[in-house]
């Protein structure tokens, strides 16, 4: 959900939602590098947020809002425990569940609180002992296919990770870095945690055999590669499977004109990671107590009720609502694939190194 959205990224990638950056004048950027006006919000490429949620805020706390897009979650996450002693903003969000640890472990966060953490749903809460961060949003990164390609070709789409080795699907599948692309390490993830730490690496020689293609980013593969998405039909992308998110396929609906009754791309529920995205306080942010009110608002129920149509993830607060077309077209996945938090700090690495010398070999 990052998603993840993401995860997230799909609004983005459609290019249907642009960069929501409220920024102020010189004046006001240099008030918030004094810690008084402006309050900097560092994410990856698919934030995205309705422009009167931002602007009630903005009049409510009397911070504007400025974001900064770094990338892919991966990139982002890398770059900014790289510039941590001086870093670019006031609060990152978009860390996930698959990178967590390596923000934690390299002092990304300093404790905060937000106002409504205890609305937060159980199975989201994270480092509940020290509050670095703050759950915001959920996503599953699963298979999805081209429902029109599996009519026209008389196929059963796949429904589990192992449906994905059988001849059938062969060359049809498309999938990201797992080294650098958040859904693509949740895709890892998930067979991980599907065949276990004996099992895994022998299902991916299985995999590649089948054909499987690694691309760099999701917006390549989802906007370029996949058959079904409306990007991949302007690019004439020839893979009928993609791993993407369970909330991509309300995203085909929601921005076609017209809008069709069902959507054109399904989901796969058997290839499901569970995906759960925070923000937090930065180290060193020169406008902590905006960054404060910033996080609050994050998880404040306007805004997790913004976040379905504008970022097609799930809200992690309770009782906050999700729009019938978003629910309809993209539910949670029922039984997704989950990992430790400590088994995926403990083997993340090792495990992405062993999959890209036997995938990108």
């Amino acid at each position: 959900m990052s998603i993840t959205k993401k995860a997230s990224v799909l609004a983005v990638g459609l290019g249907m939602v642009g960069t929501l950056a409220a920024c102020g004048s010189s004046s006001d950027d240099a008030a918030g590098s004094g810690g008084s006006k402006t309050v900097t919000l560092v994410s990856h490429d698919s934030w995205a947020a309705s422009k009167d949620v931002i602007a009630a805020f903005e009049k409510q706390s009397g911070y504007k809002v400025k974001v900064l897009e770094d990338g892919d979650a991966g990139q982002a996450v890398n770059k900014a425990i790289l510039t941590k002693d001086n870093p670019q903003g006031d609060v990152f969000f978009g860390v996930d569940n698959t990178l967590l640890s390596r923000a934690l472990d390299n002092g990304l966060f300093q404790p905060y609180e937000a106002k409504g953490s205890d609305q937060v749903r159980p199975e989201y809460r994270a480092d509940q002992d020290k509050h670095r961060v703050t759950p915001v949003d959920s996503g599953d990164i699963c298979v999805n296919y081209d429902k029109a390609y599996f009519t026209k070709h008389g196929l059963t789409p796949p429904k589990s990770f192992d449906d994905l080795i059988k001849p059938e699907y062969k060359d049809l599948l498309v999938t990201e870095n797992a080294g650098g692309s958040s859904p693509g390490l949740g895709f890892l993830l998930g067979t991980a945690a599907q065949y276990g730490d004996e099992g895994w690496e022998g299902y991916w020689k299985k995999l590649e055999a089948n054909g499987v293609k690694v691309v760099d980013s999701w917006e390549q593969a989802y906007n370029e590669e996949f058959s079904g998405s409306a990007g991949g039909k302007k690019a004439k992308g020839d893979r009928p499977l993609v791993v993407s998110y369970a909330s991509s396929p309300p995203v085909e609906v929601v921005y076609a004109d017209p809008q069709p009754d069902t959507a054109p791309t399904g989901v796969a529920d058997g290839t499901c990671f569970r995906q759960v995205e925070y923000a937090g306080l930065l180290s060193n942010a020169k406008n902590p107590e905006g960054g404060k009110a910033l996080l609050d608002f994050l998880l404040g129920k306007t805004f997790q009720e913004d976040m379905p149509l504008n970022m097609f993830v799930y809200p992690v607060r309770e009782g906050a609502q999700v729009p019938e077309v978003f629910s309809k077209f993209g539910p949670q996945a029922k039984d997704p694939q989950t990992l430790d938090p400590a088994k995926i700090a403990d083997h993340r690495d090792q495990w992405v190194k062993s999959w890209t010398s036997l995938v990108l070999k």
